[in-house]
């Protein structure tokens, strides 16, 4: 009697044993499944890289200063042709605005908060070709009639080049398909404007 208890002690723990050694089993599969499931978060991050961002962050402030540009226009411009320029512009621009910062918003970013309308971006993270200093905003804001009309058109001219030479640089540097799907439509669309607006100077 004793050896059959003896026995059926000895087997008892040896189940015992068996299964915690499943059981341990059991946990650093759930630990490995774990871990393999954050694997694609971090894959995720692939979509993108900081040229896009830059991208981003850098076309908003531009795309805002433009869209300033463009509501100085209906109250002292007498053109007919540069008002209309001036609707259109917003209308393109505002659209891409709201894109960029959604897509800011997925990475993890936002816009730079450095980069308002109308500051001097000489230097900085707002360095940014075509960008208009404050006193530059200042004097097209005081202007009128032919005047602004002229200085408008020179200075909405220079501002597409810089924002033609980002875009560029994001078709060359950057990693994300629509991103740089969109810098391609903002080349197509502003050279165009470009060529409309040197040609009402002349």
């Amino acid at each position: 009697m004793k050896k059959s208890l003896i026995g059926f002690g000895v087997a008892g723990a040896a189940a015992v044993a068996l299964l915690a050694g499943c059981g341990g089993n059991d946990m650093a599969g759930m630990q490995h499944g774990s871990t393999t499931t954050t694997a694609p978060a971090s894959g995720q991050q692939a979509d993108h890289n900081e040229q896009d961002v830059k991208f981003g962050q850098d076309m908003i402030a531009h795309h805002q200063q433009a869209l300033d540009m463009a509501a100085m226009v209906p109250g002292k411009s007498t053109n007919p042709k540069v008002t209309d320029l001036g609707k259109r512009i917003a209308a393109a621009q505002d659209p891409e605005i709201k894109k960029m910062t959604e897509w800011l918003t997925k990475w993890g970013t936002a816009p730079a908060s450095t980069s308002m309308p109308g500051m001097d971006h000489g230097s900085g993270h707002g360095s940014m070709p075509g960008m208009m200093t404050a006193e530059e905003m200042a004097k097209l804001n005081g202007a009128t009639g032919a005047e602004f009309d002229r200085m408008w058109l020179d200075m909405m001219i220079k501002h597409h080049q810089g924002a033609v030479e980002m875009s560029k640089t994001e078709q060359e540097k950057g990693s994300n398909p629509d991103a740089k799907k969109l810098a391609q439509d903002i080349i197509t669309a502003q050279q165009a404007e470009i060529t409309e607006m040197q040609g009402l100077l002349k």
